[in-house]
């Protein structure tokens, strides 16, 4: 079982985690940009591959070590999740739903990230923190099926796949960034999956890359720089100073900014009964935090 935190410490691992979430808020209405211009398996392996080089860059300039042998797997898992399934899974996801309709699974992920922790992390929290955790899920699925569009489609599928996955690499990511640090697993999982993503990014290059719209190379960049490395800078230092279940629940406000910013950007319509279901989540959040 891990020791518990301080509360510096605690209160460091909210504020890292806060602004992991609010960089990560912008994946999904940036991957449907990107969507527009390429291939989901092309964005799958351009954006692993960016990031890749910037992570290898860090590692070489701050001369850090390679990890141990006994790391390997753990970085591995990460790098299946954070890496390849949750950028292919939501890309895929992304070309059957809108990005407002998929940004409500991010919902999800607190109580998956919490399982994981768990199972993988050895974390044990109050009874309390699990009824808050499941009404904070429960708020964001029951505003999903009272406001989606359309029935379940194959788009759902991915998405749910892509959480399930994604809860897992961030309780294994946050549980190695202990000892190896929080930029350091996430730089180092890229480069383990540098050749694998290199040869599916020009197995699916695009032909006629030069025709490509300018909004879709902003939402690659976007996914390429902060969501698949900025991002994690601080999301697995602050999982890793609050503890993987207690600052995960901070996933639970990511709907709410990526709807937001879903409306800025593509123009899709939020009204006040989704103001109204965010505040009662982040109420949720703050009595998660108070019995975890």
């Amino acid at each position: 079982m891990e020791t518990k935190a301080s509360p510096k410490q605690a209160t460091q691992g909210w504020i890292n985690g806060f602004i992991g979430v609010l960089i990560f808020s912008g994946s999904l209405p940036a991957t449907r940009m990107a969507d527009a211009g390429f291939t989901p398996v092309f964005l799958t392996g351009a954006r692993a591959v960016i990031a890749g080089v910037l992570g290898l860059i860090l590692l070489l300039v701050f001369r850090e070590k390679r990890p141990a042998s006994k790391d390997v797997w753990s970085l591995l898992i990460v790098a299946s999740g954070v890496v390849v399934g949750f950028p292919l899974l939501t890309a895929l996801a992304l070309t059957h739903l809108t990005a407002a309709r998929s940004i409500l699974y991010i919902g999800l992920l607190p109580l998956s990230t919490a399982a994981f922790a768990v199972l993988r992390g050895g974390e044990r929290p109050h009874s309390a923190f699990w009824l808050f955790s499941l009404v904070g899920s429960a708020l964001i699925a029951g505003y999903a099926l009272a406001h989606g569009v359309g029935g379940a489609s194959v788009g759902d599928l991915f998405m749910l796949g892509a959480i399930v996955i994604c809860g897992l690499a961030y309780a294994e990511g946050a549980k190695l960034s202990r000892t190896l640090g929080g930029w350091q697993v996430v730089s180092w999982a890229l480069v383990l999956s540098l050749p694998l993503m290199a040869g599916l990014m020009f197995f699916a290059w695009p032909d006629a890359l030069g025709q490509v719209g300018g909004r879709a190379w902003v939402g690659l960049g976007y996914v390429s720089v902060f969501s698949m490395l900025i991002g994690f800078l601080f999301w697995y230092r602050g999982l890793a100073q609050g503890g993987i279940a207690t600052v995960g629940q901070l996933q639970l406000l990511q709907p709410g900014f990526g709807l937001i910013l879903a409306a800025t950007l593509l123009h899709e319509t939020i009204g006040w009964p989704l103001v109204a279901v965010m505040a009662a989540v982040a109420s949720c959040v703050v009595a998660a935090k108070r019995y975890s």
